[in-house]
């Protein structure tokens, strides 16, 4: 009889982070933040030597972003982030305003009262405590219309909504870069806000209907030129905190 082996038990190795969904959020964030701005080209080579991985990873990112909208393979000549599809974000924006306004019209016919009090703490401030910074007010505005249709329960219209917020975010982001704005948005949130806590359905519908349209009345005035000066003042930031 032959001798017995011990067996030990194999130790399974802990799984390796997903390289390429972490260079997707890179580069999509870097679109959002207008490092890489609409009609901009790159290389896979470019991508690979600044994120510090392989082209392998980098590649199946790219692939995923062209799935998603927001890249063009161009044939023999690398990469270029989608420019601008105004016709796309009309109609992405009457998109949000169907998601919205079935929200809101919900909201108010619960029994419940909407549990919308991070919108209050943000939102109903003296002007004073008002925030000045264009992204995080960017972040917020976001989180508004994300936190009005998350309150109704139903998941997949959020999750429909939160699809059309990321393809408009780079737009709604460069609104965000003008002061008067910002104001606007605290001021037009704040009506928005208080219609639906006191359930007056109709009157909450038409405000927040008027502020979507003046938010996608802003997106046909964008150019090139205001793009490239967003960067710039992205790189500007950057360096300023750089310094602290």
């Amino acid at each position: 009889m032959g001798k017995l082996v011990a067996l030990h038990p194999t130790t399974t190795p802990a799984p390796t982070p997903n390289l390429a969904a972490q260079v997707y959020e890179r580069i999509k964030a870097e679109i959002f933040d207008f490092r890489l701005l609409p009609g901009e080209r790159f290389s896979e080579n470019e991508i690979a030597a600044r994120m510090q991985v392989s082209r392998t990873p980098v590649r199946e990112a790219l692939y995923r972003l062209e799935r998603d909208g927001y890249l063009e393979v161009l044939f023999r000549s690398g990469w270029r982030v989608r420019p601008l599809d105004f016709a796309q974000l009309d109609e992405l924006y009457d998109l949000r305003i169907v998601l919205e306004l079935a929200a809101v019209r919900r909201l108010c016919e619960q029994a419940e009262p909407p549990p919308l009090a991070e919108l209050k703490r943000i939102w109903l401030i003296p002007v004073a405590e008002r925030e000045t910074d264009g992204l995080t007010v960017a972040r917020w505005d976001e989180e508004f219309h994300q936190g009005l249709v998350a309150a109704t329960g139903n998941r997949e219209m959020a999750r429909m909504h939160l699809e059309v917020t990321e393809k408009i975010r780079i737009v709604r982001r460069l609104d965000f870069t003008q002061r008067p704005r910002i104001e606007a948005t605290y001021a037009e949130h704040a009506r928005i806000l208080r219609a639906v806590l006191q359930r007056k359905s109709d009157q909450a519908q038409l405000l927040l209907r008027a502020h979507i349209e003046a938010s996608k009345a802003e997106v046909r005035k964008i150019t090139v030129h205001m793009l490239y000066e967003a960067r710039r003042g992205q790189e500007n930031a950057g360096q300023r905190q750089s310094r602290i």
